[in-house]
């Protein structure tokens, strides 16, 4: 498994030396710094935020699956380009390794099904993006996750399917962050089966 040019992305460092809390969720926390009014409007939403994405991770019950490899003749599953990362397409490994496969249509797989499969997804996207940057809170934010749901020419709610990678994408980030634009299109087939696969882009706080 590889990763192109991270090393553009050093750590980010803890910039703010005083703070006040608060916020409202679990996931981050807003600072009030002591500086002029004007500094602090200048000052983005996402600078002033602590987050502590692995320890929220844990408080949600969630397991990560293992970071999977590639299953083709390619060896990079994040490609860096600036501040941004193209995400490879992911497959719904479950935290035991088996897939989630077969045709969402209703009949052979349900909508919940599928909805499982697509979170399943989500969380090996998060699993290779904690492995390649070692610090969820170097995250800035999702900015798009495009989705394949593998159903019959009759099925219509692709849309409610890949909910289940961008409710738990939310849950894990929270709505700052997690927020993102969204594609979810259905496909004949899918390599090995699998009912879903979910690729993202993401984007990185700048030193």
């Amino acid at each position: 498994m590889g990763f192109s040019t991270l090393s553009q992305f050093p750590r980010v460092g803890k910039t703010l030396a005083t703070a006040l809390l608060c916020r409202n969720g679990p996931y981050s926390k807003t600072v009030i710094v002591t500086q002029p009014l004007q500094q602090q409007q200048h000052q983005s939403l996402t600078q002033r935020r602590m987050v502590h994405v692995e320890k929220h991770i844990e408080s949600l019950g969630i397991t990560l699956p293992p970071a999977a490899a590639p299953r083709a003749n390619y060896n990079i599953v994040c490609q860096a380009s600036g501040n941004m990362l193209y995400v490879s397409g992911h497959l719904p490994f479950q935290a035991d390794g088996t897939l989630m496969t077969g045709r969402i249509d209703g009949k052979e797989r349900d909508i919940d099904y599928g909805y499982q499969a697509a979170r399943w997804a989500g969380l090996n996207i998060v699993a290779t993006l904690q492995e390649q940057l070692g610090d969820l809170d170097r995250i800035e934010k999702i900015v798009k996750v495009f989705g394949i749901v593998q159903s019959s020419d009759d099925f219509k709610s692709q849309h409610l399917v890949m909910d289940g990678c961008s409710d738990v994408l939310m849950e894990i980030f929270g709505k700052e962050v997690g927020y993102h634009a969204r594609s979810a299109i259905g496909t004949s087939t899918l390599p090995l089966d699998i009912s879903v696969e979910v690729e993202a882009v993401v984007q990185l706080k700048q030193e």
